[in-house]
């Protein structure tokens, strides 16, 4: 069910016009940024890919992508991606990315599933990379560097919209906290997941919280991750599972946490193998993209995803997505959202 919050007494900072044009330079001065810091080249990436081929991300394993029929391949079946999370490694192979250099894309998405609320749409527009690594480099450590190094990005691009608009004062803090899941489950043992998410997040402003798809002690895995991209079941330097994450920062305007991107080395053939097995979905071993990377026919990587809409989102002061991107909202929602002052694009 969707829902609504619109904070007592928010009034956006900017018109739609300085919105517009607050927009257009942060994913401008984003993306140059996040390219030089971590050697990444852009490529041009699919809107849909077949179906039955194991490249679409499968999220949790229980949404269904958008597919329709392609009459000119005899009624085969495409599908709309959820996110580009195997494809990217693909496309590491056959353009022959060399170790410590990468691909970065605009990633265009629909996500018929989503619950629809102020940051989750049915549409999704994000930056999704992936850089090739060595063995050496599947660490908690090696992962760490690669998230200071984004963050480095998120900074420089705070202090732009700051230039561009004096009254959006910044907010994130000179360095990124991290923690692993299951020390935030100690740390707060009596709250769910997203409580301990707002505690920890509010407490530190830029939080990243490693290790996300395998069981905690509680028996819960923090949140989802799909078996066959990050790598959540290997035991990393730590002495806690994972080797993946999610980076969240504290929004001011909705008074939460906000995530803004996740990320993970991904899985190599044992890994794969581990964590199909423990979701019992062995059978995926037999698709195109499992079958290459078992073959050894994929580098070792890492990559992730980075929220367009929801860095505008942020670094713009607003209450919902809605204000930054055109989708498709509840009626009841638009509504609430006007009367209230907020226009849905």
């Amino acid at each position: 069910m969707s829902q609504l919050q619109i904070p007592a007494g928010y009034k956006p900072l900017l018109n739609l016009k300085q919105t517009e044009l607050g927009i257009k330079h942060i994913k401008d001065f984003f993306q140059v940024n996040l390219s030089s810091e971590l050697r990444l080249r852009r490529v041009t990436a699919p809107l849909f890919v077949e179906s039955g081929t194991g490249i679409n991300d499968d999220l949790n394993g229980i949404e269904r992508p958008v597919h329709f029929p392609i009459r000119d391949m005899n009624d085969k079946q495409a599908e709309i991606v959820h996110s580009l999370a195997k494809w990217k490694r693909l496309t590491l192979a056959d353009y022959g990315i060399e170790e410590g250099f990468g691909v970065y894309t605009d990633m265009n998405a629909i996500r018929a599933d989503e619950e629809l609320d102020n940051l989750h749409s049915l549409y999704v527009d994000q930056w999704d990379w992936e850089m090739v690594i060595g063995e050496q480099n599947r660490s908690v450590s090696y992962l760490k560097q690669i998230v200071r190094r984004i963050y480095a990005a998120m900074l420089r691009t705070e202090y732009l919209v700051f230039e561009l608009f004096p009254a959006i004062t910044p907010q994130l803090p000179s360095e990124i906290t991290f923690i692993h899941s299951e020390e935030l489950l100690q740390k707060y043992p009596g709250m769910d997941d997203k409580q301990r998410e707002d505690a920890i997040t509010k407490a530190y402003g830029a939080v990243f919280i490693i290790g996300i798809g395998a069981p905690l002690s509680n028996g819960l895995p923090h949140d989802g991750r799909a078996p066959d991209y990050d790598d959540w079941s290997t035991l990393n330097s730590d002495g806690y599972l994972g080797l993946n994450g999610d980076l969240l920062v504290w929004n001011p305007v909705l008074e939460k946490a906000m995530e803004l991107s996740s990320m993970g080395i991904r899985v190599d053939a044992v890994a794969l193998q581990r964590q199909l097995k423990a979701r019992n979905k062995e059978e995926r071993l037999s698709l195109y993209f499992h079958k290459r990377l078992m073959n050894n026919e994929l580098p070792l990587s890492i990559g992730g995803g980075i929220g367009q809409s929801r860095l505008c989102m942020y670094y713009l002061r607003k209450a919902h997505i809605g204000e930054i991107q055109a989708s498709l909202w509840p009626q009841e929602m638009r509504e609430s959202a006007k009367a209230q002052g907020v226009l849905l694009i």
